[in-house]
């Protein structure tokens, strides 16, 4: 299928085959047939993304000085890795759809259904069932297309509550401002328009509302003052795009005492304390389309909000705009300034920053009956096939996310494997580093990976709920599997995985514990091996913070983080120890700032078969600016301490006191190396199996024992 894509990193445009997107649980697969170009937030995209590094960091302080910390932290190599491999991944724009679901996995859903949804700009979307909402019979596909916009200044317009007869100013009239303009006057409100552009205020007059010229020199303040009849207006909503805060200046000094501003579109916040104080002025950011914007357990779990409690949600939203387009009361076709074909969407886009004056730029379609469109192709040939070496480590991905992207395809690449098929979700990852790394094959269906006969290794990098059964369908298969950490989220999972990996002896099976192969580790193991008295291992890890919301402290999405990270660090003190671990133990930070049900803040105690002792502190409490691991080993009268996998350091060893090295290196290209190499040679796994499923069931245990 075709779908727009643009290049974070040069702000180009293209029309790339895709593979068509599966429908997840709660999902909806949509066919398009109308997509809105939203002016304002794709023109921003477009000028962040050609825009030099300099000007890009300008506009994000906040993402400079997280970059500055990492430096102090990670070293410059890394951090530069870090930051090219965010701009190199491409976004895909758009968020107005409209189309025809052809499969439904959502309730109140089903095919044939023509609805709108926030979907991208491609021929095929995959979207959940709470950000889609039916299309009335008498809306048409390209009225209905600008549902989204509608219901972004939707949610401004309840946030500020106008009552019938109120006086309410819009500043910006752009798409979204002249659909609030008319939500408004459907409302019973007077409106007034404040734009420098003379052809949208004549689109504002048209709807009702009375307008003031921002650009001519008119004074807007005393037009507001008439307009209100010389009280000031009950609510100013801003729903303009600019870096200045002269719009929000501007809104408290036409306001009356105790008036409501609420902020739409984009603008400066240099805020005047004396504006408001004096009318006791309220101010308040307006969220997207409504209420169950950015809430994972809504927008992605199919979670709605109880109608009694939360009246209006995104979708609700969605659902009375739609009314109000039914009923007549918003006219779409004045506002619609450009169409275009999916095939001209480059030329679309450049509009919005040409010089020629657009409004709303709908893109179109091709609709067809026939058995193709009816079956999206869920694969897209990158590049033709070849012949591999007898032996050889064929290749096939799940997952194109970041440490796949950044770290894992790249080392199986240089470790010589033959890269036949990369599979995600979307299917935009996978043809984007599918083209950067040679793969021949994007595909969005990870069934098409296990059933290619020509692949004989998966590699499995897709979220942690998904290993245990892509790792069991992939041995099943009969393919050697790597899969990066964890292994599996339960005890079940893991009995069931050691169960068919024991009739499969034939098969490698490796888990991504990749710090045991850094060189600094391996020059520790080589020290420590010639010592046979018992280890102190203390490794601390400064994990930093992460919102309470993401998906890795879901126990079934990611596991908590134990599960999926400081299993890293169980590995690593059962490898320098060199014995199995005996037992576990965890305590857990309580009290203010512990995250209760699922900890992030943990010290674990390890002990081994010969007397040794791990103590690994697993930190989310520290700061971002110090180094984020630390690995200390007392033994028989000496120490090492490895410092962030950039510094080796030993005292009391003969022959040896410090190891550098070219900046921060934590094995991941080794392991790729020794995975690749042991397959093609026909020997041993890197790591024996009985420690993979050692280490994983300690760290379930852990976990456990820890929540």
């Amino acid at each position: 299928m075709k779908q727009l894509l643009q290049s974070l990193k040069s702000g180009e445009i293209e029309i790339a085959d895709v593979p068509a997107p599966a429908a997840g649980r709660t999902q909806v697969l949509v066919r398009t047939s109308r997509s809105l170009v939203s002016a304002g937030t794709e023109r921003m995209l477009l000028e962040f993304g050609k825009a030099n590094l300099i000007d890009k960091a300008r506009q994000q302080p906040d993402k400079v000085k997280m970059v500055l910390e990492k430096v102090r932290a990670d070293g410059l190599s890394a951090t530069l890795e870090a930051v090219r491999t965010k701009l190199d991944q491409p976004i895909a724009p758009g968020y107005c759809n409209v189309g025809r679901v052809i499969e439904s996995r959502a309730a109140g859903f089903t095919v044939g259904d023509r609805v709108v949804s926030n979907g991208k700009h491609a021929e095929i979307v995959s979207v959940p069932q709470n950000l889609c909402a039916r299309v009335p019979d008498t809306v048409s596909d390209e009225m209905a297309a600008f549902t989204v916009l509608g219901a972004i200044g939707l949610q401004g317009i309840r946030l500020a509550n106008p009552t019938l007869g109120e006086c309410v100013v819009v500043t910006g009239l752009g798409l979204i401002g002249l659909l609030t303009v008319q939500m408004l006057r459907a409302q019973g409100c007077r409106v007034l328009g404040i734009d420098p552009d003379p052809s949208r205020l004549a689109l504002a007059q048209r709807f009702g509302a009375e307008t003031a010229n921002a650009s001519d020199g008119s004074d807007v303040i005393a037009k507001a003052m008439e307009f209100s009849r010389g009280r000031g207006v009950d609510a100013v909503l801003i729903t303009a795009s600019t870096r200045s805060s002269e719009p929000v200046s501007q809104a408290a000094r036409m306001c009356r005492k105790r008036g409501r501003i609420v902020m739409v579109g984009v603008t400066g916040l240099e805020l005047s304390r004396a504006d408001f104080y004096e009318k006791e002025l309220s101010f308040q950011v307006s969220c997207s389309y409504g209420p169950g914007r950015y809430d994972p357990a809504y927008e992605e779990g199919g979670q709605d909000y109880p109608i009694g409690f939360v009246r209006w949600t995104e979708q609700r939203n969605f659902e009375a705009v739609l009314d109000l387009m039914a009923a007549g009361a918003i006219d779409t076709a004045s506002l619609t300034s450009h169409r275009f074909t999916i095939e001209q969407g480059v030329e679309a886009m450049s509009l919005l920053t040409s010089s020629e004056a657009s409004l709303g730029i709908v893109l179109e379609y091709p609709q067809g009956a026939s058995e193709d469109s009816a079956r999206p192709a869920r694969s897209v040939t990158l590049a033709p096939a070849g012949n591999a070496a007898p032996g050889a480590v064929r290749a096939g991905f799940l997952g194109a996310g970041n440490y796949a992207s950044r770290v894992l395809i790249p080392a199986f690449a240089k470790a010589g494997a033959d890269m036949l098929a990369l599979a995600s979700a979307g299917g935009v990852s996978a043809v984007h580093f599918g083209r950067k790394f040679g793969f021949r094959q994007a595909v969005t269906d990870s069934a098409a990976i296990f059933a290619d006969e020509t692949i004989n290794t998966v590699v499995v990098a897709t979220r942690h709920d998904a290993h245990a059964g892509q790792v069991l369908a992939a041995l099943r298969a009969g393919k050697h599997v790597f899969c990066e950490k964890p292994l599996c989220l339960t005890l079940d999972e893991l009995a069931e995985i050691e169960a068919e990996a024991e009739g499969r002896p034939g098969q490698h099976l490796m888990v991504g514990f990749n710090r045991r192969f850094a060189p600094h580790v391996r020059k520790m193991k080589s020290l420590l091996d010639t010592v046979d008295q018992p280890k102190s291992i203390v490794i601390s890890v400064n994990a930093g913070a992460i919102p309470a919301d993401h998906w890795i402290h879901d126990t079934a999405v990611g596991g908590g983080r134990i599960i999926g990270e400081a299993c890293h660090f169980i590995d690593l003190a059962r490898h320098l120890a060199g014995y199995p671990i005996s037992g576990t133990q965890a305590l857990t930070l309580q009290g203010q700032g512990a995250l209760h049900g699922n900890p992030d803040t943990v010290s674990i105690g390890l002990s081994f078969a010969d007397g040794s002792t791990g103590t690994i502190h697993y930190l989310s409490n520290g700061h971002k600016a110090f180094a984020k691991e630390r690995v200390e080993v007392f033994t028989a009268g000496r120490i090492l301490q490895l410092d962030n996998f950039r510094v080796l350091k030993g005292w009391g060893w003969p022959g040896f006191s410090r190891m550098g090295g070219r900046g921060q290196n934590k094995g991941a290209e080794a392991l790729a190396a020794a995975f690749v190499d042991a397959i093609g040679k026909g020997e041993a796994a890197p790591i024996a199996r009985s420690e993979l499923f050692e280490v994983s069931r300690a760290t379930i245990e852990i976990a456990r024992g820890a929540g």
